[in-house]
């Protein structure tokens, strides 16, 4: 009905504003917004168990379940690099924008490090063993704690407002006229005085006999919870239908509270009542209400935040009003309408940002409502179960760590400053603009930000030697430290450079002890803040409209301000732009070869073909269609692209072995004949292509190595005389710029500054 009015009083309101001229369809809009999200119906009891008989699921959620769901609401199924290898840590790439950065009036950016924990911490909350805990999120100053908790407290606020984030609470809407009989002493009114008197004292308290007295539980006590813990299971088993959707609320954790929560002492003693007032039982269930329940941080609703500062609130809460209207209603029976300010969270969020000042005190007030989800107003029992959560500097961890029984209660989760470089331009891109990246060359914006993260990380690097045992190899291009390589594995990246031998080593336990050690980075170095003061340094200084920022403006920034260089590790300056150097070769050479596609395809295809087959046969591809005699010299000059000309038997024989075992166990008895994959499309069949054309195009500079006019012609192209030089050499430097811009993102100014850096700092020889 009151949904009815409201549109009623809008239309009458529309009519108005349009007899005078007035546009009206963003006033529509608005009000259609604001009651979907702001006005919820209350249920019955009866539509209540319509509800769980079809989504118990969505009826039946506590504030862990409520925060699962939210977070996955906002981020979607995380992408694994290793989804068939069995090589999976877990180690996912979760898109957490909409959760963290879209629509928050401060973004906060989220690495890939960090989403991880945080995921791993959510899907605990799944099975429910992760109750009677403080979870406090330690990160040092400038690491964005603050943000990243006020964003995730307004998605939930958010989430509740829609139809998927519905969270129910007690609602009683008791029935004044059956409970006192208001109805029967009325028709006497008149002849007795003092009943008279005794009309009018309840129609002050709002206690008329076509009124109900309606309020909601403090508590948010879930409705089912109004069911005596005897007869709920029963009541459950005859509701819901769904067999499967039965045994998984009778069985699984997540679902535990159902059966075994109970009531707060308000709602007890108000059942109680109701149950001794009305001959008939059942007319306690009519006066049962669910309410769906808005978070309200402003309010304190759901979510309330203490700052250090804030006072602590000693004094219990109730309403007078409120009070006087039930001992009216039940006068035989005592009913205290008091609770805490901690039954304002109760299924809820109670937030601590930073253990300092009251917010010690806090904490150590929390320990024993955490521990056994009971609190005391005056003699009556409360009970609690919230999602604690806080903030801490690490320098801040002394106030708990060293209190034993403190040490099973808290779960600690870091949010150190970034340690993924992909993350840290992001950051610089929401802070100065996205276009901002048009002025640097490909690359060099990301180097700028690994040069900032190098000096949040930890040089030792343990799990990372034990498993490059020798970097003898990758002296040319990689620091000593392998903070470039660690950066690159943080990033879910395994960089192109690795041996195929070192590729190999990584496995399971390599990549999930590199990961792990992670958590022992990100608290020293460059904050968060700090590192938007040096780029913004930077823009001030080498920020030209009309000119490219190219990677040495960046390496002499650096090396000019000592208080930056003391910051970094030893010589990882120097091994970033080798790094750079290295990359921008393999780009010039990739760009500027041309091979025959077809032909690399074929030969995949006819080996993987052959390998199955014993030496001496002959037998026609069923790829290509070609006859393949299988000799061991037809082998040997595939395999030697791969391995190089030196490459022993032995081997050569491994490889053999290694790719026919992956062809027969994956590629074709998963992708082809399970996911119906061509030949191309298969995983090995990619990586062997990819590792063909690196092979073949290594020598692809040399005739360029002493052609002086090969630069010449370089400068320029796109001038009236580059028709000047011979045919085959434009065509290639054409190819050359042309696969730079389509390949690489160079623009055609990029592309000849970077070729001629090349030339010029002899590094077509180098690499």
């Amino acid at each position: 009905m009151e949904k009815k009015n409201n549109k009623s009083e809008l239309s009458q309101l529309a009519l108005d504003l349009q007899n005078k001229g007035l546009k009206i369809e963003g006033l529509i809009k608005l009000s259609n917004e604001v009651f979907k999200k702001e006005k919820r119906k209350s249920l019955s009891f009866d539509e209540l168990l319509y509800t769980i008989n079809k989504t118990p699921e969505l009826a039946f959620r506590d504030i862990f379940q409520i925060i699962y769901d939210m977070v996955h609401y906002y981020v979607p199924k995380g992408v694994d690099e290793y989804p068939t290898t069995g090589n999976s840590i877990g180690y996912m790439h979760y898109d957490s924008s909409n959760m963290f950065e879209n629509d928050c009036d401060d973004p906060f950016f989220a690495d890939r490090l960090f989403v991880n924990r945080f995921m791993k911490l959510i899907k605990g909350f799944k099975s429910n063993i992760q109750k009677n805990r403080i979870y406090l999120f330690e990160g040092p100053p400038g690491s964005g704690k603050s943000t990243f908790l006020n964003n995730f407290l307004q998605k939930l606020e958010e989430y509740t407002k829609t139809e998927k984030g519905i969270v129910y609470k007690t609602e009683w809407r008791l029935d004044i006229e059956k409970i006192s009989g208001i109805k029967k002493f009325k028709t006497t009114i008149n002849k007795i005085p003092e009943l008279k008197k005794q009309y009018f004292e309840q129609v002050k308290f709002g206690l008329k006999s076509t009124d109900k007295l309606v309020f909601s539980c403090p508590n948010h006590d879930h409705p089912i919870l109004q069911i005596p813990i005897e007869y709920r299971k029963d009541l459950l088993d005859e509701i819901i239908e769904d067999k499967k959707l039965k045994k998984k609320i009778f069985n699984d954790k997540q679902y535990e509270w159902i059966f075994k929560e109970k009531p707060c002492s308000i709602c007890k003693t108000v059942h109680s009542a109701l149950v001794n007032s009305l001959d008939d039982p059942l007319d306690v269930y009519k006066m049962l209400y669910a309410k769906p329940m808005l978070f309200n941080r402003q309010l304190g609703d759901g979510i309330s935040v203490f700052n250090p500062g804030d006072n602590i609130i000693r004094n219990n809460l109730g309403n007078n009003i409120l009070q006087d209207k039930i001992n009216r209603l039940f006068e035989k029976t005592s009913i205290t309408y008091k609770f805490s300010h901690l039954a304002k969270t109760n299924n809820g969020v109670y937030a601590l940002m930073d253990i300092k000042e009251n917010n010690i005190d806090r904490l150590n007030n929390l320990h024993g409502i955490i521990s056994d989800g009971v609190h005391k107003v005056d003699l009556i029992e409360e009970r609690i179960k919230s999602f604690f959560v806080g903030l801490v500097n690490p320098s801040d961890t002394k106030h708990y760590k060293n209190t034993p029984s403190f040490k099973d209660r808290v779960t600690t989760i870091k949010i150190p400053y970034i340690l993924d470089y992909n993350t840290e331009v992001k950051i610089y891109s929401n802070k100065f603009g996205k276009e901002i990246q048009k002025q640097f060359l490909p690359r060099v914006l990301e180097n700028f930000t690994k040069i900032i993260v190098s000096s949040r990380m930890d040089t030792v690097n343990g799990e990372v030697k034990k498993w490059i045992t020798s970097t003898v190899k990758y002296n040319k291009f990689v620091d000593k430290n392998l903070l470039l390589l660690k950066m690159d594995i943080y990033a879910g990246n395994i960089p192109s450079w690795l041996s195929d031998e070192d590729v190999k080593k990584l496995d399971f336990n390599i990549r999930k002890n590199i990961i792990n050690s992670a958590v022992n980075e990100g608290d020293k170095g460059f904050s968060g803040r700090k590192s938007l003061t040096i780029f913004n340094d930077f823009l001030n200084k080498h920020y030209k409209k009309d000119e490219i920022i190219t990677m040495k403006i960046v390496e002499q920034f650096f090396l000019s301000k000592d208080e930056y260089i003391k910051k970094l590790p030893e010589g990882f300056l120097k091994s970033i732009t080798d790094l750079y150097d290295y990359d921008i070769m393999q780009e010039i050479k990739e760009a500027i070869y041309f091979f025959n596609k077809e032909k690399i395809y074929n030969d995949i295809k006819d080996y993987l073909f052959a390998i199955n087959f014993n030496i001496g046969a002959t037998r026609e591809s069923i790829y290509t269609g070609n006859d393949i005699e299988i000799t061991e010299d037809y082998l040997k000059g595939f395999e030697v692209i791969f391995l190089g000309a030196a490459a022993t038997k032995d081997k050569r024989d491994e490889f053999r072995k290694e790719t026919q075992t992956l062809y027969i166990s994956q590629t074709l008895s998963q992708e082809i004949k399970l996911q119906n994959k061509n030949i191309e499309e298969t995983k090995q069949f990619k990586d062997l292509y990819e590792k063909y054309k690196k092979r073949i195009k290594e020598g692809v500079l040399e005739p360029y190595y002493e052609n002086k006019n090969f630069r010449r012609a370089i400068i320029d192209y796109n001038t009236d005389q580059f028709k000047t030089y011979d045919r085959r050499l434009k065509d290639n430097i054409t190819l050359l710029v042309t696969n730079l811009k389509k390949k690489f993102k160079y623009t055609i100014n990029g592309a000849k500054q970077i070729c001629v850096y090349a030339i010029d700092k002899g590094l077509f020889k180098k690499y």
